[in-house]
């Protein structure tokens, strides 16, 4: 056997040279590693894909000029595919309109005299939009002269001088992504609509004008609140209380889990933070020791609705998207973020509650019935973990992946998927056409259970229900949920349409956060395959298959797919990869869920079966319509 020669130390690597080192611009950087920018890409069905974080990332801008007292307006329009943000700021002096769009770490926010308390403080945002835009526009208007410059793929395309204008003070700013990175992608507008409204929220006297509507806010985050948890939802009136570099607003509803809306220098956190667990822990520690009981934790903070807003001097975040603050103080010289939030809610909301009799009782009052129903399902729960462990052991019902949320790189983590279906065929086809790595599924026996109006307690005994929630380990809090997508995989048909629902009103009732935080979501498969001899087509309604069969030409192959299970796994596969089409449950903040669940699922009101009979349309009108055939109403509402 010849000897293995080992490296030394004066072995030579002859494939490790100076031609192996290879120096990246600014532009090519960005391109080569989106994901250190921006996160993941997307294709805009998630609320923090990349395309919104563009947005937001040019729209901080000139947030940050009207912190600083310049512009109390900005115009935003967003269409299918470009974006122009227009604020009346400063604009950007003139000759650096260039540099500041296309140098990393050029900027005008390293003097802390001018920015304190900025969203942006690495000059990296604007760049990053410039780079993964196919077109990118800036335009600059100071004192009567406009300069302008255009980019492609971060490239400067044209660079015009300076010409005079009458046009006020400010910077706009037009960009498109690039369609050969963020595939297929499209703006959903109740994603655009959040991040408008949060702007407002967080800056008193500033208006945005978005696609032709105004937004504007009187009272900040009280506004915030009363936007997402109606009257007849609280159980009290919103406790707001307002102090130097903090402000925050809560009160406690009647739906399950914990909704946080929290935000650090007007940069909405949605991973949270330190600010975020302070702020948890301060209303705790305060409730429990003015009632005097240490109540437990979980019973406090069940149905509460709560927003936080701080301001820090140079936040250190734990991404490039500022999604999660990992400061521990709120300034170099400054307390820290723990132990500001402490004592500002010790003092504040024991002294509101002392001053408001009436809601210090409300809160009371729901503070215990959560003990009350804790305490009730304290049996069956034990009882229904010991089932569940066992189930585990042998579960036929779940065919698990490699990689969960937080074990596996951020790539991996984001497409983690649990697809649930119903049936055998279904799930089969799945199963043998997933991504095993990133890819589970959960195979659902006929239709679940309809929880509307529903205890808690019915989790516990109903086995299906149960062993959901413990594969995608939400029973203490979304906290430890194992996949970043639920997807809801069933027919598109009237059985397949009434599980869709029910599935739905489990998560809403049960784990609402669940879809607050945007992780459910329904899959979207073809109805049709059009093929010839050279070309397969797959559509997703009428008009994509009448227009693959004028593309075809003469007397192409039609299939129309009943079910899932008809779809051959190599089929699938083409479904649920690169190419997957997927429609986010988006809850609509005008409505509380148990509105919505009500006309839903509840009984079969004449405001419900009006709304059925106006939007029925026959199999032969879809050619001409949109709306949704017949055959996806839910059965019982066609009685």
């Amino acid at each position: 056997m010849a000897e293995q020669q080992v490296p030394t130390a004066t072995t030579p690597d002859h494939g490790y040279n100076e031609d192996s080192i290879r120096s990246l611009d600014w532009r090519e950087h960005i391109r080569l590693r989106p994901g250190m920018y921006i996160g993941k890409l997307g294709d805009g069905s998630a609320y923090d894909d990349g395309i919104y974080v563009l947005v937001k990332e040019v729209i901080d801008n000139s947030i940050d000029e009207h912190i600083m007292g310049h512009g109390r307006t900005i115009d935003i329009k967003i269409s299918d595919h470009r974006v122009q943000v227009r604020d009346y700021g400063r604009g950007v002096p003139l000759g650096k309109v260039v540099d500041v769009v296309s140098k990393i770490n050029t900027g005008g926010k390293y003097d802390s005299k001018v920015f304190q308390k900025s969203v942006g403080l690495n000059g990296v945002g604007t760049k990053a939009v410039n780079a993964l835009s196919n077109y990118f526009l800036v335009q600059s208007v100071r004192e009567g002269m406009m300069k302008s410059a255009e980019f492609s793929q971060g490239n400067l395309v044209q660079d015009p001088k300076p010409v005079k204008t009458s046009q006020r003070n400010g910077t706009l700013i037009t960009f498109q992504p690039d369609d050969t990175i963020f595939r297929n992608y499209r703006f959903i507008p109740e994603y655009l609509e959040n991040q408008i409204w949060n702007y407002v929220y967080l800056n008193a006297g500033l208006t945005i004008n978005f696609n032709g509507q105004k937004y504007y806010s009187e009272n900040g985050l009280l506004d915030l609140l009363a936007r997402k948890i109606d009257q007849e939802s609280r159980r009290y009136d919103i406790i707001h209380l307002k102090g130097e570099d903090i402000e925050l607003a809560l009160t406690h509803g009647n739906d399950y889990g914990e909704e946080y809306y929290s935000f650090v220098n007007g940069q909405y956190t949605t991973q949270g933070g330190t600010h975020l667990s302070a702020f948890r822990e301060a209303v705790v520690k305060t409730l429990r020791e003015f009632y005097k009981k240490e109540y437990d934790a979980a019973d406090i903070r069940g149905s509460i609705v709560a927003a936080i807003s701080v301001r820090v001097q140079e936040p250190v975040f734990e991404s490039q998207t500022k999604t999660k603050l990992g400061s521990m103080n709120m300034g170099p010289d400054g307390p820290t973020v723990r132990g500001f939030i402490l004592d500002f809610v010790k003092e504040h909301l024991d002294n509101f509650l002392r001053m408001h009799p009436e809601t210090a009782d409300s809160l009371k009052k729901r503070i215990e019935q959560n003990e009350r129903e804790r305490k009730d399902m304290a049996g069956v729960k034990k009882l229904a973990n010991q089932r569940a462990k066992k189930a585990n052991l042998h579960n036929r019902k779940l065919r698990d992946c490699r990689f969960h949320l937080g074990e596996g790189k951020q790539e991996q983590e984001a497409l983690t998927t649990l697809f649930i279906t119903e049936g055998d065929s279904a799930s089969g086809s799945i199963t043998k056409s997933r991504n095993v790595e990133t890819e589970a599924v959960f195979s659902l026996r006929g239709k679940p259970l309809n929880c509307f109006g529903l205890k808690k307690k019915i989790v516990y005994e109903n086995e299906e229900l149960n062993l959901l929630q413990h594969a995608l380990n939400i029973e203490e809090g979304i906290e430890g949920l194992r996949y970043n997508r639920v997807v809801v995989a069933t027919d598109a048909d009237v059985d397949g349409m009434h599980i869709r629902l029910l599935l739905l009103t489990f998560f809403l009732q049960f784990f609402p956060d669940l879809v607050r935080n945007g992780h459910v979501f329904i899959l979207e498969t073809p109805l049709f395959r059009v093929r010839n001899k050279k070309n397969t087509i797959y559509c997703y309604n009428e008009q994509e298959k009448q227009a693959a069969m004028r593309q075809l030409g003469r007397n192409p192959e039609v299939t129309r797919f009943k079910g899932l299970g008809e779809i051959s796994p190599d089929e699938f596969g083409k479904f649920i990869g690169d190419n997957i089409k997927l429609e986010p449950v988006i809850l609509q903040s005008d409505r509380s869920i148990q509105q919505v669940l009500n006309y839903y699922m509840g009984k079969n009101t004449p405001a419900r079966q009006e709304f059925i009979i106006e939007n029925l349309r026959l199999e032969k009108d879809l050619v001409t319509s949109d709306v949704l055939p017949v055959a996806e109403v839910p059965e019982e509402d066609l009685a």
